[in-house]
C-alpha cells in the first residue's frame, strides 16, 4: 500500500511510526509543511507546501498512486481536504468537512450538544459582538467563566477566570480582542476538577475507544503559567486515569457514542477518523468540554506508542467500515509524553534556533515536531519542538525514562519535569477525592 500522511509534527511522526511497525509493510509518504527529519527517514517521498492547498496536495497524492491518507492536523480537515481526497477516490481517515465542524466550531459543538440532549453539557451563550457579554459575565460570577474563540487556535483560544482573566475588566478586553480578530466567542460556566481526553477510532458506525490520557496545557511546572498546544500527557497501565473510575470512563463513552449518533443524523455522512472527546470528571459527574476531530497532539504519542494491533489493518477497517473491537489491542503499560519548546513559548518564542538531537540514538521514544532542516542544521521553528515518551509497567517509571531522556536535547529549550510525577498525581487525586466526598477530608 502507498500510504499518505498529511502534517508533519509529532503526532504525525507517531502516525509514521505505528505505520512503518506494520507487517504489511506500506510505503509511507507525506505532506507536510516542513521537512521533519523524523517523518521524512520513514518515507519514500516527502513534499514540503502548504497542506491547506487542497488541490495540491490532491494532485500530490493522485502523482503517488496513494492508496490510503491519514489526516493529521485540523486545518486541513477544516478546508475540506478529507472531502476532496474522498472525491479523487483517496480514502481517508480523518472527517469531512462538515463534521469536522465538532472542533472547528465550539457553537456548533455545544449547539448540538443542546439539540440533542447529549449528556454533560454546561450552560453557555455565543457572542458576536459585546451585547450581553457583561450581563452573562456577572450571572456566571466573577471567577466563574471560560471564553473561548469560536475557530482553530492552536490550542490558545482559551482564557479562564481566575487563571488568565483576574476582572471582568480583562475579561471584556479579551473579548474585544477576539472581536476584532472577526472571531465569534463562547462564554460558558467554569468547571472544577480534572480534565482528561478520550479518544476513539471510528468507522461512521463503530467506536472503539482507546486508553485514556492526561494533558496539561499550562506552560511551566506547577500548572501555571499560559495556555499552550500541551506540554506533556500520561497514561496508565490499566486504561483508565488515577483520578478516574470505571463508572467515568463510561460516561465519557456514553457522550462519544451520543455525539456520533448526532453528527450522523445531522449530516447523513460516515465520520471516519479519530474522534476525540475533551472532558472533565466533577463533583456532578463528566461534562464534556470540546471536541477535537483528529488524534490529540501529545496524546496521539502514548496511545500509539503501546498499540500492540497492526495501524495499517485499523485504517483499512475504518475507510472500509468493518472496525471491531477485536482489531484494536493495547499494551497494559504506563506511557509519559513531554514536550521540550523554545524559550518564549507559547507567547514569544525564539525561532529558528539551532537543536541537537542524535536521531538514531533513542529513536523510539522520540518525536520531532515544529522542526526543520536548513543547510543541514536541525532548527526549531518556534512551536513545540520535540518530545520524548517513557514507556514502563507504572506511571512513575515511564516519567523517570521520559525525563531521562528529554534531558538529551541540546538547545534554547524548556520542559516541563513535573509531568507524570507521583507528587503532581497525588494532587490531582486527592483533589478529586476531595470534590466526590469533601465530607471525608479533613
Amino acid at each position: 500500500m502507498n500510504i499518505l500522511i498529511v502534517g508533519s509534527g509529532a503526532r504525525e511522526h507517531a502516525i509514521a511510526k505505528a505505520l512503518h511497525r506494520s507487517l504489511q509493510n506500506p510505503t509511507i509518504f507525506c505532506c507536510g509543511t516542513t521537512r521533519n527529519p523524523g517523518i521524512e527517514a520513514l518515507t519514500a517521498n516527502y513534499y514540503v507546501g502548504d497542506i491547506c492547498a487542497i488541490e495540491d496536495i490532491v494532485e500530490q497524492g493522485l502523482q503517488w498512486k496513494i492508496d490510503l491518507a491519514i489526516i493529521g492536523p485540523e486545518a486541513p480537515l477544516e478546508k475540506g481536504l478529507a472531502d476532496a481526497l474522498w472525491h479523487a477516490a483517496i480514502p481517508t481517515v480523518g472527517p469531512q468537512q462538515q463534521l469536522a465542524k465538532l472542533e472547528t466550531s465550539k457553537t456548533f459543538t455545544r449547539d448540538l450538544q443542546k439539540k440533542y440532549h447529549i449528556p454533560g453539557a454546561l450552560d453557555y451563550r455565543v457572542f458576536k459582538s459585546l451585547v450581553g457579554v457583561q450581563e452573562y459575565l456577572h450571572y456566571l460570577g466573577e471567577h466563574h467563566y471560560v471564553i473561548k474563540a469560536d475557530g482553530l487556535m492552536g490550542g490558545k483560544g482559551v482564557k479562564v477566570a481566575g487563571d488568565h482573566l483576574h476582572s471582568f475588566a480583562e475579561a471584556l478586553l479579551f473579548c474585544e480582542e477576539l472581536i476584532a480578530q472577526g472571531c465569534a466567542f463562547v462564554i460558558e460556566e467554569k468547571l472544577i476538577g480534572q480534565e482528561f481526553s478520550a479518544m476513539c477510532f471510528c468507522d461512521g458506525n463503530q467506536l472503539v475507544s482507546m486508553p485514556l490520557v492526561q494533558d496539561h496545557k499550562r506552560a511551566y511546572v506547577g500548572d501555571l503559567g499560559p495556555n499552550t498546544g500541551g506540554m506533556g500527557t500520561y497514561s496508565h497501565a490499566d486504561h483508565l486515569l488515577p483520578f478516574l473510575t470505571a463508572a467515568d470512563a463510561n460516561q465519557a463513552q456514553l457522550i462519544n457514542k451520543n455525539m456520533l449518533a448526532a453528527l450522523t443524523a445531522e449530516f447523513n455522512l460516515p465520520y471516519v477518523g479519530i474522534l476525540y472527546g475533551s472532558f472533565i470528571a466533577t463533583q456532578k459527574g463528566v461534562q464534556l468540554i470540546e471536541y477535537n476531530a483528529r488524534f490529540g497532539d501529545p496524546e496521539a504519542m502514548n496511545v500509539l506508542a503501546i498499540l500492540e494491533s497492526d495501524f495499517v489493518t485499523i485504517c483499512q477497517a475504518m475507510v472500509n467500515g468493518t472496525l471491531t473491537c477485536e482489531q484494536v489491542v493495547f499494551s497494559n503499560l504506563a506511557t509519559v509524553c513531554k514536550y521540550a519548546v523554545p524559550h518564549g513559548y507559547p507567547d514569544s518564542p525564539v525561532k529558528n534556533v539551532e537543536i541537537s538531537i542524535d536521531l538514531f540514538e533513542n529513536q523510539d521514544q522520540l518525536y520531532l515536531s515544529a522542526v526543520n532542516i536548513e543547510k543541514g542544521k536541525l532548527l526549531a521553528t518556534g512551536s513545540r519542538t520535540a518530545a520524548v515518551v517513557g514507556v514502563a509497567n507504572t506511571i512513575s517509571a515511564a516519567e523517570q525514562l521520559a525525563e531521562r531522556e528529554i534531558n538529551k536535547i541540546q538547545g534554547p529549550l524548556f520542559h516541563r519535569e513535573d509531568i507524570g510525577t507521583e507528587a503532581l498525581i497525588k494532587q490531582k487525586v486527592l483533589q478529586m477525592k476531595q470534590l466526590r466526598e469533601p465530607e471525608l477530608i479533613t
